[in-house]
């Protein structure tokens, strides 16, 4: 099987914009065995971060891609706190029905520079953070049913599950339930020949639920209504490290028998391969990986390590 890798927050770029340095990354990344294509980050404004005509220079040309707008999401919360299409705000609401529309056009953008449907999936947030503004399934109803009367070029909605908010804990997101993502997903795919799914991140879901079997109970729960679209795999950790405890901060796998990673990583081989039996692996649309980097000063080679460990976790799957 092929995977998707979300090579964009491993890159060596920490602060700042190097073009050559992407570019020497981004060789390596083509080299990764078993690669579907690239989570790409969608940050508000346009196709890439930086320079689009870079980017399309410089990725291979037969990758397919499943956009995630939790970068750009982020951003906009933190200048409005209200930013989100599960927003009971009026104004930040249509904020992010707003952002998403351009989305659509860097979609559009990549697929008509490729010459075929390239995208096959984008992957939306139900923000906003409910320690800061009110949201709810009504509203989310409302988003996702002006959503669906796009034009995707083909490319499926799909909800990334982040960690939601719970009473009494510090929250990575904190946006709504999984519960509650369903529900609104289920009444709007009653009606529409469009149907959204789900994208579960081992990480939040972890995070969220603070055991690592909170990952296969999502997954379980999104398969029980035959939403389950994709599994992307970061890690988290427990402890205070370089990644922060309890932190969305795509902490590597933990190392296995002549594999890499990161020390007191939860994500281990073991829990990989329970999720992956979790999710029937060969039915989902897609599986990834998506790896933070620490030290910042870590090596085009180091990054890449990890990667190749991470796939082959991903790999050593027997069913």
């Amino acid at each position: 099987m092929n995977y998707f890798v979300g090579a964009y927050a491993s890159s060596p770029n920490v602060s700042g914009w190097d073009a050559e340095l992407e570019a020497r990354y981004y060789e390596q990344v083509k080299k990764l065995p078993n690669i579907a294509g690239l989570e790409h980050p969608f940050l508000g404004e346009s196709l890439h971060p930086q320079d689009d005509d870079w980017f399309l220079a410089h990725v291979d040309p037969n990758w397919d891609y499943v956009f995630t707008c939790i970068p750009g999401t982020m951003a906009a919360l933190s200048a409005n706190p209200e930013f989100g299409i599960a927003a009971d705000h009026d104004e930040g609401r249509e904020q992010a029905i707003a952002f998403l529309e351009k989305a659509r056009q860097a979609i559009m953008k990549l697929n008509q520079h490729l010459g075929r449907q390239a995208v096959k999936a984008i992957q939306i947030q139900t923000a906003p953070s409910q320690s800061n503004a009110d949201a709810s399934v009504p509203s989310l109803i409302a988003s996702l049913e002006t959503l669906q009367s796009w034009d995707w070029q083909g490319a499926q909605l799909v909800i990334e599950h982040c960690d939601a908010f719970v009473e009494g804990q510090t929250p990575a997101k904190g946006f709504l339930t999984l519960g509650q993502e369903i529900q609104a997903v289920r009444a709007v795919n009653q009606v529409s020949e469009n149907p959204i799914g789900f994208t579960i991140n081992w990480g939040r879901s972890v995070i969220e639920t603070r055991k690592t079997q909170g990952a296969i109970e999502h997954i379980e729960l999104a398969g029980r209504y035959g939403l389950l679209n994709g599994v992307m795999f970061s890690g988290v950790s427990a402890e205070e490290t370089a990644y922060g405890a309890w932190q969305d901060s795509h902490m590597p796998q933990a190392p296995d028998i002549n594999l890499i990673g990161a020390k007191t990583s939860l994500m281990t081989q073991k829990e990989i391969h329970a999720c992956l039996k979790a999710a029937e692996a060969n039915q989902v649309e897609y599986i990834g990986i998506k790896l933070g980097v620490r030290p910042p000063e870590a090596t085009i080679d180091e990054r890449i390590g990890l990667h190749v460990s991470a796939l082959k976790m991903l790999e050593n799957f027997s069913g």
